[in-house]
């Protein structure tokens, strides 16, 4: 059947020269470790750079140029003790080199950092807990990338991409929509931001529930590629789902009294807490009725359900929370059969009422399946055939093999499969697919 334990929501998750989480990494121990700094402090650097020079394509740029360098120098003179301290130093000259070259563009970014001080200077404290300002530069970009002066799809896409380090493709798939689109939409954000002269600063108290809903999108979507990763050898990049899990917990941290943030950090908890179980030892999936639920992280989902009781006390509940007490509901269950399958149902019925979308009807859907037979499932799934945001999604095609198959039609089972196969991803999908159509 499909896997009903994936995050419910619409969130779901051409490179220009810096090597992605996920990607192959360069050749030597050298690359590898390049690679596991890009991973752990690409975002970090950036941050830091755009906070000094008030310019994302400059900072972008000199990234890329630090890493290039370091590539070239580490082989020969080892990796050093610091190496973000390495790497940020390494862009900080860069930098400012092109602006000793270019006056032009030094007397424009001159313009956008007095611009960004004036903001600073009259911008009152954000209200958090315990805190002047956000402890950690990239979760400070992930608001300013959340400007209202910028269109909803722009925020997101902008974010996805130059801060949380996905690829140009994956935010792609996280919002079901073509490369080339996306693509469009992140130059479009650049542009905006540097003709409005968007000022890199922390929002104030009155500008932060206005921004919330955005940073929580770009963190759920970074985990939903950490969760099922779009493309390359492994079903999951943990790496980057522990990340979304500590932005998440800073931003709860941060604004306790928001219901949505602890909501948020919930699901991300709940289902991050069944990891060890979602693959076999060749790193094949594993679907939710197969997995060895003693291999679940217990104390994890203890703190995801404390959580999900504080998203859903003190008023209507909001889509975190709702997808949170969904996954607390698997995690409750002694086995698949033993799952509370109406009460799921009637979590989707409100989801689809607060975030309708074809990706939450097709998760109801096989909620459905589970509580009234396949049927009854793949009726609802076939009313969502024509979705245009379904045509390419695997998990879809998946999901309708899946009843297919329990009602014993094979043969469209297959070709159910075989769509899936042409849609999926990663490797152990493919492989996965594979044995079915083979069964």
């Amino acid at each position: 059947m499909a896997d009903e334990d994936a995050p419910a929501g619409d969130g779901l998750p051409a490179d220009e020269g810096l090597p992605a989480a996920g990607e192959d990494a360069p050749a030597g121990q050298a690359g590898v470790a390049v690679e596991a700094v890009f991973r752990e402090e690409r975002g970090l650097l950036l941050a830091s750079l755009v906070r000094r020079f008030g310019d994302l394509d400059l900072a972008e740029e000199v990234t890329s140029e630090a890493i290039e360098a370091a590539l070239r120098h580490w082989p020969a003179e080892g990796v050093p003790a610091r190496p973000g301290a390495w790497l940020l130093t390494t862009a900080r000259r860069r930098a400012v080199d092109r602006l000793r070259r270019d006056q032009a563009y030094a007397a424009r970014l001159a313009v956008l950092r007095a611009d960004a001080e004036r903001a600073e200077a009259v911008a009152p404290a954000p209200d958090v807990a315990g805190a002047g300002e956000l402890p950690d530069d990239r979760l400070q970009l992930f608001f300013t990338c959340t400007h209202p002066a910028l269109a909803a799809e722009d925020r997101a896409a902008i974010t996805l991409r130059c801060l949380a380090g996905l690829t140009t493709p994956e935010v792609a798939r996280a919002f079901l929509v073509p490369t080339a689109t996306m693509a469009q939409r992140i130059v479009r954000a650049k542009k905006k931001i540097r003709e409005a002269r968007i000022p890199f600063r922390v929002p104030g108290p009155d500008e932060l529930p206005e921004r919330l809903p955005g940073v929580l999108q770009v963190v759920y979507s970074v985990f939903t590629e950490g969760y099922a990763a779009s493309s390359g050898p492994r079903l999951q990049r943990l790496g980057l789902a522990e990340e979304a899990i500590r932005l998440a917990r800073i931003l709860h941290r941060l604004l306790p009294a928001e219901r949505e943030s602890a909501g948020l950090l919930a699901l991300l908890l709940l289902v991050h807490a069944r990891r060890d179980a979602r693959t076999g030892p060749e790193g094949e999936p594993v679907l939710l009725e197969d997995q060895d639920r003693g291999r679940w992280d217990r104390p994890m989902i203890e703190e995801g359900r404390a959580l999900v009781v504080r998203a859903l006390t003190g008023g209507p509940a909001g889509p975190y929370g709702v997808q949170a007490a969904i996954a607390a509901l698997h995690d409750e269950a002694a086995d698949v059969a033993g799952t509370d399958w109406p009460q799921i149902v009637a979590l989707y019925d409100v989801l689809l009422t607060l975030t309708p979308s074809p990706v939450v009807a097709l998760n109801r859907a096989v909620a459905v399946a589970m509580r009234d037979g396949p049927e009854a499932g793949l009726a609802l799934l076939d009313a969502l055939a024509e979705e245009p945001r379904l045509r390419a999604y695997a998990p879809y095609a998946v999901a309708r093999g899946d009843l297919l198959s329990r009602l014993g039609r094979d043969g469209e089972a297959a070709e159910a499969y075989r769509q899936a196969l042409e849609r999926a991803g990663t490797g152990p999908e493919r492989a996965a697919l594979r044995r079915k159509l083979g069964e």
